[in-house]
């Protein structure tokens, strides 16, 4: 098992910057990626960032490429997302996530959400 917490989420206007952590626990040894996805209400789950965790190789949405960074802290078991120049259309609940599955933005485990709101 693994499990996620997620941080850093907020309030910003459009064109601000928010990076998001995830802190992961258990079973971590094993997760061949780890990667963040977001809902927003009435809206199908979107796949944001994909980082490899033996490679280190990252993989991202057209929506976010350029403006988004996906990393990862080994030794802290920590991910991150930076996000800059962020636009309304930013606006959802953002998802760590750890494991993929077949096919972009699946994953088996995941944390429970944090919030990221962009004013236009």
């Amino acid at each position: 098992q693994v499990q996620l917490v997620e941080s850093g989420g907020g309030s910003v206007q459009a064109g601000g910057s928010l990076r998001l952590s995830c802190a992961a626990s258990g079973n971590t040894y094993s997760l061949n990626c780890m990667g963040w996805f977001r809902q927003a209400p009435g809206k199908e789950r979107e796949g944001v960032a994909t980082i490899y965790t033996r490679t280190g190789n990252t993989a991202y949405a057209d929506s976010v490429k350029g403006r988004f960074t996906i990393s990862q802290d080994n030794a802290k078991n920590t991910l991150y997302v930076q996000m800059n120049s962020l636009r309304p259309e930013d606006t959802a609940m953002y998802y760590c996530a750890a494991d993929c599955l077949g096919g972009w933005g699946n994953f088996h485990y995941r944390g429970q959400g944090t919030q990221v709101t962009v004013s236009s």
